[in-house]
């Protein structure tokens, strides 16, 4: 049996249990220490609450198509939860910087957060601030879930309520200021059909002041009476109806084609029409995209910080650095006397 020779320091990995032995005051005396300190600075930490909103983004952006257009499909109910894709692009929504600068004016967080406005990289100290109290993300069902941790349990809950409220006044707002473009064009077109097919009708009014009716039945019953007058010998009779027939000839080609075209522009018109009201109520809506889950509250209990696990990662941490400080110090002076 060979004893332990206190002199020897080469560390043997093996041998784990004496290493700790052997140092078992100085590290008593580092866990101690550390577990005090961090103790300590847990303490100084100032407490915050998180309040937390989930909610379902809505399968339709659409309000008119929603509730005005035929989808036997049902894609476009207003009912549907949104999938993957809507909660993309909901969270991108949350992370603009429209509803970060409301929030912030808002609820004046640069004094909340206690920043000088007038100091250097103010902006950048607010935004690194706020995204390390406010968190947006897309949970594993497709909700969406808003994180806010703040000093002051009833502000968190404010701000992730208001949150949650600017979500549906920002694409709301992205929705209409497009629809009122598209409105813009579809309404001139609109006005320009409904010049353009009352010019028709004041035109075809004309014909029918001129005599064509109804070209197709006014030519074959023209014609036909006109050959019986004319194998009847009613000469008078033959001279009025070829003055018909030439007025026909002259100028129904122009009344059918402008019937005609009358009546496609009438079937384009209703389209139009049902294009324009879509438009129009897009271009005017203010609807919910989302569908709440959970509201905020105010939290009566602190989310953060865990004291507890602050205190036992620091000693872990510090037992860990102190350990390795060891060996580097035996190492070193085995090292040394081998050199010697």
């Amino acid at each position: 049996m060979s004893d332990v020779n206190p002199n020897k320091s080469e560390f043997d990995s093996s041998n784990l249990l004496v290493f700790l032995i052997k140092w078992r005051k100085q590290l008593l005396i580092v866990g101690i220490a550390a577990a005090l300190i961090s103790a300590g600075v847990s303490l100084m930490i100032t407490n915050k609450y998180l309040s937390t909103v989930i909610f379902f983004p809505a399968q339709s952006s659409s309000l008119s198509k929603a509730v005005m257009t035929l989808d036997a499909g049902a894609k476009n109910d207003i009912s549907t939860f949104g999938e993957e894709e809507q909660a993309e692009a909901m969270l991108q929504i949350l992370n603009s910087d429209k509803i970060k600068w409301k929030i912030w004016g808002k609820y004046n967080l640069m004094e909340h957060y206690e920043i000088d406005p007038q100091g250097d990289l103010a902006q950048t100290k607010l935004g690194k601030t706020w995204e390390s109290n406010v968190s947006f993300k897309r949970t594993e069902f497709n909700s969406i879930r808003v994180d806010v941790l703040d000093t002051d349990p009833v502000m968190a809950m404010n701000i992730a309520n208001d949150i949650a409220a600017l979500v549906d006044s920002t694409k709301n707002e992205m929705l209409r200021k497009r629809a009122t473009e598209a409105l813009v064009v579809i309404e001139k077109e609109y006005t320009d059909m409904v010049e353009y097919m009352q010019d028709l009708d004041d035109s075809l009014t004309i014909l029918r002041q001129k005599g064509v009716q109804e070209y197709d039945k006014q030519i074959d019953q023209i014609t036909k009476v006109y050959y019986e007058a004319i194998a009847a010998g009613k000469q008078n009779v033959v001279k009025t109806l070829e003055s018909k027939l030439d007025t026909l000839a002259k100028y129904g080609s122009a009344y059918k084609s402008m019937t005609e075209n009358l009546e496609f522009m009438r079937e384009r018109l209703v389209l139009l029409k049902g294009k324009y009201d879509e438009t129009k109520v897009d271009a005017t809506q203010n609807v919910t995209h989302k569908f709440i889950v959970n509201e905020a509250t105010a939290s009566e209990k602190k989310a953060y910080p865990v004291r507890w696990l602050i205190v036992v990662v620091s000693t872990l941490s510090a037992l860990l650095l102190a350990v390795l400080t060891i060996i580097a110090v035996e190492n070193y002076q085995r090292f040394s006397k081998d050199i010697k």
